[in-house]
């Protein structure tokens, strides 16, 4: 993976925004991580981003349950923009009604992970994106 690929969190529970930084960490995953509480912190610093032409390429993780911008407003924002329509979204979140599912994968969601109730399979699941997030291959936004 590229070393200067930047993960952008976007998770209002803080427990879960540790847990998703600790379990990619231990996955050996050391890139940036922004994190941030709310849907609309995350659209100003991807506006920022893109203004500098700065901290891309970069991958969003993406809770749906946010205060201010919701998960889903912020994906259809970024996959409606000219420059953040190639970025990643993984969306991470407790929603797994199948319509909620559709709607994000409609929208050009990469991939939908359930947050497990239980401890252990969350955990389970983020390391495993960790191990993802190793070899996967980000378009870089810059030369789009």
């Amino acid at each position: 993976m590229n070393k200067e690929l930047k993960i952008i969190l976007a998770e209002d529970d803080e427990g879960h925004a540790t847990l998703i930084q600790r379990n990619l960490r231990r996955s050996g995953l050391m890139n940036e991580i922004h994190h941030f509480t709310d849907g609309q912190q995350a659209l100003d610093y991807l506006e920022e981003m893109k203004m500098k032409k700065s901290d891309l390429p970069a991958l969003l993780l993406l809770d749906i349950k946010m205060p201010k911008v919701n998960g889903i407003d912020v994906l259809r924002k970024v996959k409606g923009d000219p420059v953040l329509k190639k970025m990643p979204v993984i969306m991470i979140t407790t929603t797994d009604d199948p319509r909620e599912i559709a709607r994000c994968h409609e929208l050009g969601c990469s991939n939908y992970i359930k947050k497990p109730i239980d401890y252990e399979n969350f955990v389970d699941a983020i390391r495993k994106l960790g191990l993802f997030l190793l070899v996967v291959e980000i378009p870089d936004l810059k030369k789009a």
